[in-house]
């Protein structure tokens, strides 16, 4: 097999692991200082953090693997037909590493910090539940209808995308810290070893995520009329 042949296949889960590696460090990163330093960065500034940090890997990497950085968006686009079933373990598997990895060098650099940016929730598990589930349904439905087949890229999903992620870490962010992502939240709890309530942030994404399917298909139904 050409050396070629190997970097193509090694193409879509590296920029999985990359691009999740450079969201989780650059958004939990702005947790973690503004965590150590007292609120420094602020809520808003968390916030736009994540929005932006996530609208430049869709710009950087979307025509390579689509940039879903997130386990819930890999089950949902097989569960449209838009990705292969071969593709979605290696895909959620360099996510997951890619999180993990970005969790431990916040550790490494931020000793003092309790927390990593990890997803905690303030309320019941009820109500984390329903929240996660919910946002990450808007999520996929924005994702759904702005993508292009599996691929999240171009100026239009990056936008709509990335601003979405900052409007939901922004209110959701103070009751459930506005995770979405399985792999975004499994990394900082495996790197500090928190699980408490981590089944909330693995199963209430990926249920939201696939309850948007129907509705993005009604939305999109085409009248025979």
């Amino acid at each position: 097999m050409s050396q070629t042949v190997v970097a193509a296949k090694l193409s879509k889960p590296l920029a999985e692991f990359v691009g999740t590696f450079i969201m989780v460090f650059c958004g939990c990163g702005a947790m973690t200082v503004n965590e150590i330093t007292g609120g420094t960065v602020t809520h808003v500034g968390v916030g736009i953090v994540w929005g932006a940090i996530v609208m430049i890997m869709i710009y950087s990497l979307g025509k390579i693997s689509g940039c879903h950085i997130n386990p819930a968006v890999t089950i949902s686009f097989w569960a449209t037909g838009r990705l292969k079933l071969n593709e979605v373990p290696t895909y959620i598997v360099s996510q997951i590493l890619g999180a993990t990895t970005a969790g431990l060098v916040l550790t490494s650099l931020f000793p003092e910090s309790q927390e990593i940016g990890m997803t905690l929730f303030s309320g019941s598990e009820t109500q984390a539940f329903i929240v996660e589930t919910i946002i990450t349904f808007i999520l996929m439905l924005v994702i759904l209808n702005v993508a292009n087949g599996s691929k999240e890229e171009g100026i239009v999903a990056a936008i709509a995308i990335g601003f979405y992620i900052m409007v939901a870490a922004l209110f959701a962010g103070p009751v459930t810290r506005a995770s979405l992502n399985p792999a975004r939240s499994i990394g900082p709890a495996l790197a500090i070893g928190n699980l408490a309530g981590l089944w909330i942030y693995i199963v209430a994404p990926i249920l939201g995520a696939l309850l948007s399917i129907p509705v993005w298909k009604i939305i999109n139904a085409k009248s025979t009329e």
